[in-house]
């Protein structure tokens, strides 16, 4: 009774690589989009605070007639500058704060959303949301508003 050797002895060293090779690529590209993913879903908690604050600008402005200078210890009354989970702090500016405002989502340094290709968010008094969507530079992997 004869068996063929080749079919009993398993995986050859050569076969086993490519499969190491084929996972290591396949694990590249899902980190790579998990990242991606994560970023996106961080800036949630600065699109919050940044339309938070702009409604509390214009509540503000309603009653004052200007807008409020400081998040915090203004009329606006937010309770911090920083977002709900912390990955932002958010800054009001404006050359005359009676006809408009900007106010700015910026990253926290080494924080988890440092790297992040959109970087800072703002918004004006106008409803402009920067980065715009036509910013190709800062929008390769999705819009940042």
């Amino acid at each position: 009774m004869t068996t063929n050797s080749r079919s009993s002895r398993g995986f050859t060293l050569l076969e086993l690589m490519i499969v190491v090779v084929v996972m290591a690529i396949l694990a590249s590209i899902a980190i790579t989009q998990y990242s991606r993913y994560a970023y996106r879903a961080r800036r949630a908690d600065a699109k919050e605070l940044l339309l938070r604050v702009a409604n509390a600008q214009e509540r503000y402005y309603s009653t004052f007639n200007t807008y409020a200078a400081d998040p915090v210890t203004g009329a606006l009354k937010l309770g911090s500058a920083n977002s709900e989970r912390g990955y932002y702090t958010v800054t009001i500016t404006g050359d005359n704060l009676t006809k408009a405002f900007t106010a700015t989502a910026n990253v926290v340094a080494g924080g988890a959303q440092a790297k992040d290709v959109c970087g800072a968010l703002s918004i004006d008094s106008s409803g402009v949301k920067l980065p715009a969507a036509s910013d190709a530079t800062k929008n390769s992997n999705g819009l940042c508003w």
